[in-house]
């Protein structure tokens, strides 16, 4: 985890799933929980992009720029390196893994193996393809950081009459596409899709609010956001379910 105090960005995933679906994938650039995917059953593990040299240096606080390499086994370049003519950046290969684990395609294909085991990654010898899932795998890493240009106008409004922001019953009326946290506060402009989302075994937009119940609303702009990346994400899985099939007709062979 020390390696996580830097500058750095990491994806996420369970090795083994109690969940019937797969929903056991995010991406941090900062250290997390080991629970943060799943309860008590399972812990996520994150694998940084990149790795700091310096192992003699047991202050795991201390901040600076030291060297770095790229947690990649340099096989992994000389494959792609062959297959695509030209050498992937590491951040090209983490942004075409992470779109990968987003496609509802391959997450039901591998279901029986992702549920007990590290998740392997079936890469294309197209580059075109490559680089094509990569954009939208860059795309959703922006969503799940918060920090994509495509939620400064979010679709989620955060309404209601009086004074009460005190989150008091969590209530969610599909018919109004609202969610009450409370008689008068709501927030609106949640979709069914967006509001039954989960992402490992949780129900994102549910347990934020949860989580927090008998506290005040005190950030609704930013779970405005939150309802906003998910809406998107929607969106760019329904994209890379469009185009993954072309992935598993030329695999390269590791």
């Amino acid at each position: 985890m020390q390696n996580m105090l830097k500058e750095n960005i990491g994806i996420i995933c369970n090795r083994q799933i109690k969940t019937n679906s797969v929903e056991q994938f995010w991406i941090s650039n900062l250290i997390v929980d080991l629970h943060i995917l799943e309860t008590a059953y399972a812990s996520a593990y994150l694998f940084p992009l990149y790795i700091y040299l310096d192992e003699k240096n047991k202050n795991l606080f201390n901040h600076s720029q030291n060297e770095k390499v790229p947690n990649i086994s340099p096989f992994v370049f000389e494959k792609l390196s062959k297959s695509y003519d030209r050498k992937p950046t590491p951040e090209e290969i983490l942004f075409y893994i992470y779109g990968v684990f987003y496609s509802n395609i391959y997450r039901e294909t591998y279901t029986k193996y992702l549920k007990i085991d590290f998740p392997r990654v079936p890469f294309t010898s197209d580059y075109d393809l490559f680089i094509e899932i990569g954009k939208l795998g860059k795309e959703l890493t922006a969503l799940h950081l918060l920090k994509s240009s495509e939620l400064d106008s979010p679709i989620a409004k955060y309404q209601g009459s009086g004074d009460n922001d005190r989150i008091e019953k969590v209530t969610y009326k599909e018919n109004e596409q609202r969610i009450y946290i409370n008689k008068e506060k709501y927030f609106e402009g949640i979709t069914p899709e967006v509001w039954n989302y989960h992402i490992g075994g949780y129900q994102v937009l549910n347990k934020y609010l949860k989580d927090r119940k008998d506290r005040m609303m005190d950030d609704a702009p930013r779970y405005c956001r939150i309802v906003t990346a998910l809406y998107k994400t929607i969106e760019i899985q329904k994209q890379i379910d469009n185009i993954y099939p072309e992935i598993e007709k030329n695999l390269v062979k590791f």
